[in-house]
């Protein structure tokens, strides 16, 4: 009987995960179009410190989706592993780029494609790599967890790093890299995973009717989890409000899911029950996510696609080796290539919103 609990669990907190992914894969994008509407109006947007966003009700139905999504995420950390429910957030990620490119008209290049795909494989083998977390019947067991020493340590450079982040590189990096209100929102929910946790043990502790409701640390853990997500709502905002969403959502992604790992891997001391193969596995899945995220960094303004890449194939064939004008060849080559691409920015940049500034929030249309 145990043994069919667990796997019922197992399928509860699957199917909840999924779920999740879907709710906040779409929230991204309601989210932006408000934003973008606002943006239209001439209203101080969120990047620049405005809040005109809580009068656009695309924004609310953004952020009840996520709200949505959050709370089907959060009952899936009740029933199912960090290290399973976590990572299945890649799957926001193909949510939110398949939206974004019918609703946004957000182009996302070969290259991004590639490197999305190799932050979902390399999230994957994480996955399949990775150590279970310890199981805990109480808050006892959490509150003992808690203050290990080393999680205090972890637990205080985050914030440290976060605080560094909000106060100093914040205001004068926020606007043109995209990594420093993503590393806020990354950093800050790797607690925010942590007290979720605990508040699904309260959860099931209450249902099983233990006075759970009058221990400190069920409402500490409340009041923590509130003022993470609080923080990384405000600066996810201003992530997605500055920068294309077809590249916000994959890092997010990435950042978060290693900070959560991280974490997870402390907090539980779920490393040292690993074997050679095990962390070989991780190793490799994580370096496969680098990758990825330097294609999708590197080439985000290269615009290039299949179809500009099979005009180039087909004319290289046609051509042929010529061993006195190889330099004119290419020289053609070359140009026909940048008309080609030139022509596929003709026929796709008049799309609307499609020409929003990833760089400073402005917005020009063709």
């Amino acid at each position: 009987m145990g043994q069919d609990r667990g796997k019922y669990d197992f399928y509860i907190g699957l199917g909840l995960a999924i779920s999740s992914s879907i709710f906040i894969g779409g929230s991204f994008i309601l989210k932006k179009k408000g934003l973008l509407r606002l943006a239209r109006k001439g209203s101080m947007r969120a990047g620049q410190g405005g809040h005109a966003y809580l009068k656009e009700w695309l924004w609310w139905a953004g952020l009840l989706s996520m709200g949505a999504g959050e709370a089907a995420n959060f009952a899936a950390y009740a029933f199912a592993p960090a290290t399973l429910v976590t990572p299945l957030g890649a799957l926001s990620v193909l949510v939110s780029a398949v939206l974004s490119s019918y609703f946004l008209t957000e182009r996302l290049n070969l290259h991004g494609k590639l490197g999305c795909l190799l932050s979902i494989l390399g999230s994957t083998t994480m996955v399949i790599h990775a150590p279970k977390e310890e199981e805990m019947d109480s808050l006892e067991d959490m509150a003992k967890k808690l203050v290990d020493p080393g999680f205090v340590v972890f637990a205080t450079a985050v914030i440290i790093v976060a605080l560094i982040f909000i106060f100093v590189m914040g205001p004068r990096h926020g606007q043109t890299n995209i990594l420093v209100y993503i590393t806020i929102c990354s950093v800050i929910g790797a607690l925010s995973v942590s007290c979720v946790k605990g508040l699904g043990i309260t959860i099931k502790e209450a249902i099983a009717g233990k006075p759970v409701l009058r221990k400190p640390l069920a409402w500490f853990l409340l009041l923590s989890l509130i003022a993470c997500v609080s923080t990384q709502i405000n600066y996810l905002n201003k992530a997605l409000d500055i920068f294309n969403t077809s590249l916000v959502t994959p890092i997010y992604y990435v950042f978060f899911t290693t900070s959560v790992l991280s974490c997870s891997a402390i907090l539980f001391k779920e490393w040292e029950h690993m074997g050679v193969d095990d962390i070989i596995g991780t190793m490799s899945g994580f370096f496969t996510i680098i990758v990825g995220i330097f294609l999708l960094h590197a080439f985000k303004d290269v615009s290039i696609s299949l179809a500009t890449l099979a005009v180039s194939i087909r004319k290289d064939e046609r051509n042929g080796p010529v061993s006195n004008g190889i330099a004119a060849h290419n020289h053609s080559n070359y140009e026909l290539l940048h008309n080609v691409t030139e022509d596929f920015d003709d026929r796709e940049l008049g799309l609307p919103f499609d020409s929003v500034s990833r760089r400073n929030g402005t917005m020009t249309v063709s």
